[in-house]
């Protein structure tokens, strides 16, 4: 195990700990679509979410299938009105 002063350099068995800064952001901005999509209620704006999940920019954040994660955000809606 090598643990070094600066944090990015914390690595165990030879794996980098620490979550490359570019990767976060992408994470978060899959993440705050994801929790858009489960706070709007309009059908424009959910639309325009699934056509971000299915765009070339999210293939490039992400490798979570669209179409998959767009179903299961349905299914959550469906389970949540009432």
């Amino acid at each position: 195990m090598t643990i070094r002063a600066n944090p990015r350099e914390i690595k165990i068995g030879g794996t980098d700990i620490m979550n490359n800064p570019y990767e976060n952001l992408a994470n978060a901005i899959v993440l705050q679509a994801v929790k858009d999509y489960r706070l709007h209620d309009d059908e424009r704006e959910l639309a325009s979410i699934e056509r971000f999940f299915r765009s070339g920019w999210f293939g490039v954040l992400t490798g979570l299938d669209p179409e998959l994660l767009i179903s299961k955000l349905r299914k959550e809606k469906v389970c949540y009105d009432y």
